[in-house]
């Protein structure tokens, strides 16, 4: 004898109700265009209040509508990925903002001869002059560091995966998380100490050595999760053919992860190339082209800044915003070489 099913009354009914996809791009437009009125009726004058509200408004918009189409279950899912665009935007903007001003503004005096110039002879409120030598000292400093610090970074991270156990590892694992948290004036200090022992004056190396101590931590973090990206299988394959480990370091487990250990080295370049007191500190500036990084002061980019800008005058921001450009245009540069060796060099996969 068969028996009817029966719905019970209560149960949820999902709704086959779904909204346009040209939907949230019309309530972000309402959402905008309401948060700019609510701002102008309010007074205030500053966009970035009527940005947060115009988000506010976005986010609720998008969970109402979506709960009134499809149905409250539909509607937190929009709203999660309403918060998200937002959050997106927030971390957007004033990027976007920044290199705007700083290409318009640093614009007007980056040429040829801007960069081919030092301020030797050129007082900082006069016109002209240039940041030859803050380049070439930029250069230096953060070619020393990266010989330094990226193979003591890569072999620690090479020692911490493939070989440390035990309280030794633990050990480095804590140092490495130390050294990561450590401000760039202490790094400074540290080796002016160093420096005033043994006497002796301001120079690149000394800049760079503060540098090295600022990158070693992030290439060891990166190295350190590329390697352990590379599946087990790999190494187990290799040694299961006689491969010596050392071997299979090198030929098998460093190639595979060659582009996240580029990426994450140039990103500890990144990080130590605008760096500012421990220049102020050890390397000291100077108006005049010095190619020796081993004797005398030099200058670098980051220093220029901070020394052009805060004399005040229109000529002196004006060349604090063209080395600012330049120093961003430097780093955008080596990122882009770093990824086409990291293409070159990565392992070839057959077809």
């Amino acid at each position: 004898m068969s028996q009817a099913t029966v719905t019970p009354a209560h149960a949820p009914v999902f709704s086959t109700s779904r909204m346009p996809r040209w939907a949230p791009a019309v309530i972000a437009a309402a959402s905008i265009a309401l948060g700019c009125a609510i701002g102008l009726a309010a007074g205030w004058h500053s966009r970035v209040q009527w940005g947060l509200i115009a988000g506010f408004l976005f986010v609720f918009g998008s969970y109402a509508v979506t709960a009134k189409v499809e149905g409250r279950r539909q509607a937190k899912d929009r709203v999660a990925t309403s918060l998200v665009w937002v959050c997106f935007i927030l971390a957007i903007v004033p990027l976007l903002s920044l290199a705007w001003v700083t290409v318009s503004r640093g614009a007007e005096v980056l040429d040829g001869y801007f960069l081919s110039h030092s301020m030797n002879g050129v007082l900082n409120s006069e016109e002209g002059g240039g940041i030859y030598h803050a380049l070439l000292g930029t250069i230096e400093q953060v070619l020393i560091a990266t010989v330094i610090a990226a193979p003591l970074g890569l072999f620690t991270a090479i020692y911490l995966v493939e070989y440390g156990k035990g309280a030794l590892a633990r050990a480095v694992t804590f140092f490495v998380d130390v050294m990561t948290g450590i401000p760039s004036i202490v790094a400074g200090l540290f080796i002016l100490s160093i420096w005033i022992m043994f006497e002796l004056g301001p120079s690149g190396l000394a800049g760079a050595l503060a540098l090295a101590i600022l990158m070693v931590p992030v290439v060891v973090r990166s190295t350190e999760e590329m390697l352990k990206l590379v599946p087990n299988e790999l190494r187990e394959a290799s040694l299961a053919l006689g491969v010596p480990k050392w071997r299979t370091i090198l030929k098998v487990v460093l190639p595979t992860a060659i582009g996240g250990i580029t990426t994450g080295v140039m990103l500890a370049v990144a990080r130590i190339t605008g760096e500012t007191a421990p220049v102020l500190l050890l390397v000291f500036g100077t108006n005049l082209i010095n190619t020796n990084p081993f004797e005398g002061a030099q200058s670098s980019l980051p220093l220029y800044v901070f020394q052009q800008y805060a004399v005040g005058t229109d000529a002196a921001i004006g060349r604090a915003w063209g080395a600012a450009l330049a120093l961003i245009a430097f780093v955008m540069i080596l990122n882009l070489v770093a990824r086409g060796i990291a293409r070159w060099k990565a392992p070839k996969t057959g077809r």
